[in-house]
């Protein structure tokens, strides 16, 4: 079985919600992640609808702490930027991290909140998918070098070059965020990887087969989870409830239905995880539901991680 990797969510909306805005803690949060031995570290987006630190800004910092972990949006909401402005970031972000980036984009949960978001920078909602998907194409166009002239549905442009390039050729791995047959097919068709939260094993498993059938190309099965580790598993399911609620505003009941999740102690929480790594997921990445990251990351490494298939090590 190929080695499971892990990943960090790094807690920008847990700073905003509390009132903080430390960047250089989520940069410090960073070194830590590496130094314990995890293979990536990620940052979300949410610019209004859930507001938090630029995911661009946070994984610049952390690129210049750290050397080795991969660096990762998750996920970003591109049909929200001028493909030309973001594939310009992404591909300084490539170079600063030298060629560690994997851009994890999505476009958008459909809610009243994420609407108006798009609606606040003139950005039409229902649009969102095709407009995602042309930012895609313009981008690797513009990673390959050389001046790019466009005409599509949403943008169009005449000779323009970005520099400096990405570190690697035809710049970082896109991984693309979503469950259902359009959005598999669009991850078969365009993606490098894919980057869902599916409450359930089987349904990953389900859903990762869609994608194997549709292309011929290697896309990384990845997975966007949340967990909340304690040894009384009553006192992490409240814990983990207060976390959902307060960072959503919505029922942990509700959340629950659509995203994976676990409350319990690190063993439990291990063979949790062992049925996603079953269902063929390759890189979890992690968002801890709590106040206290250290110990989250040090736990996570030391008492869940050597517990997940495909982990052990000489």
């Amino acid at each position: 079985m190929p080695e499971t990797r892990f990943g960090y969510l790094l807690p920008t909306r847990d700073q905003a919600l509390a009132g903080e805005h430390d960047l250089k803690a989520l940069a410090r949060y960073a070194r830590r992640a590496e130094a314990l031995g995890y293979d990536s570290v990620w940052a979300g987006d949410s610019p209004i609808s859930r507001p938090r630190a630029d995911p661009l800004i946070v994984l610049a910092a952390a690129a210049e702490t750290t050397g080795r972990v991969a660096l990762g949006t998750a996920v970003l909401l591109a049909a929200l930027r001028h493909p030309v402005l973001l594939g310009h970031q992404l591909a300084g972000l490539d170079r600063l991290s030298d060629g560690r980036l994997v851009a994890g984009m999505g476009a958008g949960f459909p809610s009243p909140a994420t609407e108006a978001e798009f609606g606040a920078i003139g950005v039409t909602f229902k649009r969102r998918v095709s407009r995602l998907e042309e930012s895609v194409a313009v981008m690797r166009r513009l990673w390959a070098g050389g001046p790019v002239t466009h005409s599509g549905d949403h943008f169009a442009f005449a000779d323009v070059a970005v520099a400096p390039p990405p570190a690697r050729p035809g710049g970082p791995p896109v991984w693309l965020a979503g469950g259902g047959e359009p959005a598999l097919r669009r991850v078969a068709r365009i993606a490098d990887g894919w980057l869902p939260y599916p409450p359930e094993p089987g349904v990953y498993a389900a859903e990762r087969r869609v994608i194997e059938q549709n292309t011929d190309r290697p896309v990384t099965p990845a997975l966007y989870l949340t967990l909340c580790l304690d040894a009384d598993p009553e006192r992490a399911r409240r814990r983990l409830r207060a976390f959902i609620e307060n960072y959503y505003d919505a029922p942990l009941e509700a959340i629950g239905a659509i995203q994976a999740m676990f409350a319990g102690t690190p063993e439990d929480a291990a063979a949790w995880l062992n049925g996603y790594v079953a269902a063929g997921a390759r890189h979890i990445v992690v968002r801890f539901a709590t106040g206290d990251h250290e110990s989250a990351l040090e736990e996570f490494a030391g008492r869940v991680r050597p517990l997940v298939d495909g982990e052990a090590r000489s």
